[in-house]
């Protein structure tokens, strides 16, 4: 566990210290020390001390993320940390955090969204090309059951093969190596990561829907610490939050995970929040997707008596609409209620005991 303080300068006075723990890799650093520069903005007498930590899914390498069967693969190390009170609050991967969190824990701000489209990034002997054109056979490296699902269906020339590690060891296993023709990475950590030269090819929601959460940062807190709650819950960008409960409401109620091919496409516009929910075998030949969409109120509508500590689906958000909060999980059930009626259990079933047995 490595410490180091985002800090003071000068003779400020500090009034308190907050420890943010994150994971250690390169690219929870870069958005991790985003949310603390955030902070110091906003609180400049507060000292913020960086507390980073490895996670189960950052030591286990060598197996696909979905055969590891814990659901919380790059936040329980994290989380321990909370429950000790090692540190104040943590910043994830919104995508990286369970629909249920442990009891005591909430997230306390959804940031702004990035651009949550998965992208291509080719090996430079195809530089030029795009999937589409790339010759059959080639094999695109991806640890998502998700993506591998919807792209073996819609670029059936191509193989898929899993490729594990934090972004800079995926980027390198394709650079160094003939093993991959491409892989697909979040555009949104590539981007963080000041690697936008490498993006080939943006996939658009009709080749790839993304991940819930996918491109949104959120901070987990202790219910219990309603000062730091109260700290944090300025960082919530309403539509974010909005289509974020949606989505995770969405996955909830199917009972996906990262075992199961499931995928999302969110809009808010003119006051209405649009959600595109699908699941998929694991070959991608076996689907089921539909959109709907709810009214919600403009996002800097606040109405009186906010219900403070009121979880939806593990987020806490005071200053965003309870009657918006409350139509975005409605719409997140609802859309994977009609979903189920349609037949997705038997779907998501037969792709989890497929990938059991793989």
């Amino acid at each position: 566990m490595s410490q180091e303080a985002h800090g003071q300068e000068g003779n400020g006075k500090v009034s308190r210290v907050i420890r943010i723990g994150t994971r250690k890799s390169q690219l929870a650093r870069i958005q991790t020390d985003s949310v603390a520069e955030k902070l110091k903005k906003l609180y400049p007498d507060v000292l913020l001390e960086i507390v980073a930590m490895s996670t189960t899914g950052d030591k286990i390498l060598d197996t696909a993320l979905s055969k590891i069967g814990e659901k919380s693969l790059f936040t329980k190390e994290l989380e321990n940390a909370l429950e000790r009170n090692e540190v104040d609050l943590v910043v994830h991967s919104l995508k990286d955090l369970p629909t249920v969190l442990p009891l005591g824990f909430t997230i306390g701000a959804v940031l702004e969204r990035e651009c949550p489209f998965d992208a291509v990034v080719l090996h430079l002997k195809n530089t030029g090309k795009c999937l589409d054109t790339l010759p059959e056979k080639s094999i695109i490296g991806t640890s998502s059951l998700r993506r591998a699902a919807q792209l073996k269906k819609r670029f059936p020339h191509l193989e898929f093969k899993d490729i594990r590690g934090n972004l800079n060891t995926r980027l390198k296993k394709l650079d160094e190596k003939e093993d991959f023709s491409a892989i697909i990475l979040a555009a949104a950590g590539l981007t963080r990561m000041g690697w936008e030269n490498r993006i080939s090819q943006v996939l658009n929601p009709d080749d790839c829907m993304y991940a819930v959460g996918q491109g949104a940062l959120a901070v987990e807190v202790r219910v219990r610490d309603k000062d730091i709650l109260e700290m944090v819950s300025v960082l919530h960008h309403p539509d974010t939050v909005l289509r974020c409960i949606a989505e995770r409401a969405f996955l909830r109620h199917l009972e996906g995970g990262c075992s199961v091919p499931v995928a999302v496409h969110t809009e808010v516009k003119d006051s209405q929040l649009y959600l595109t929910g699908a699941v998929y075998s694991l070959d991608g030949s076996d689907s089921l997707k539909e959109t709907m969409q709810t009214s919600i109120l403009p996002g800097n509508q606040v109405e009186e008596g906010v219900d403070e500590g009121a979880q939806r689906v593990g987020v806490t958000a005071s200053n965003v609409p309870r009657a918006s909060q409350d139509a975005a999980e409605k719409l997140g059930v609802d859309l994977a209620q009609l979903l189920l009626s349609k037949g997705a259990k038997e779907i998501l079933t037969v792709a989890r005991q497929l990938n059991d047995a793989r």
